[in-house]
């Protein structure tokens, strides 16, 4: 009795450490200690109480693993783990680009290189190619897309 308890702790503290632990080596001892736990209690204790153990073990991970998901990412320990910082601004948003003006460095099919304002940008058209050093004008910015149209297009 005392080896498959004994077996099905430390197999669940192993479990605990695989958190903390790199390369999954405790884990993995963990889950064959489990193993080892519920075969020993089948083969000393018989298959009515070896289920009930197996039973009980199955449980035990399925709860185990919920709780562990619900509950660790808030605690503080696993704020070593985890970052809720951002690091810089990506600079996605460009809505100084609407309504500005430029040409087409390469052909438009439908995406490419525009000189707008004197910096290149990537754009795209809304499907009509577009030929190079052909004037275009920006429609829309949505995020990182920037979306323009031939300008001779825009006076109709």
């Amino acid at each position: 009795m005392e080896i498959v308890i004994a077996l099905l702790v430390v197999g669940a503290i192993l479990l605990v450490l695989e958190t903390f632990l790199p390369g999954m080596i405790a884990g993995i001892l963990g889950l064959f200690c489990l193993a080892a736990g519920v075969i020993q209690s089948f083969s000393t204790f018989g298959p009515k109480i070896g289920s009930y153990v197996l039973a009980g073990v199955i449980v035990g991970l399925m709860l185990g693993t919920v709780i562990w998901v619900k509950y660790f990412p808030q605690t503080r320990m696993a704020r070593v783990f985890t970052s809720n910082r951002t690091v810089g601004d990506i600079g996605t948003e460009r809505p100084e680009l609407l309504n500005q003006t430029g040409a087409a460095l390469t052909p438009l099919r439908p995406s490419g290189t525009a000189l707008i304002g004197g910096h290149r940008i990537d754009v795209v058209t809304e499907g009509a190619l577009i030929e190079r050093n052909t004037p275009i004008k920006v429609v829309a910015v949505e995020g990182m897309r920037v979306v323009v149209r031939a300008l001779s297009e825009t006076s109709a």
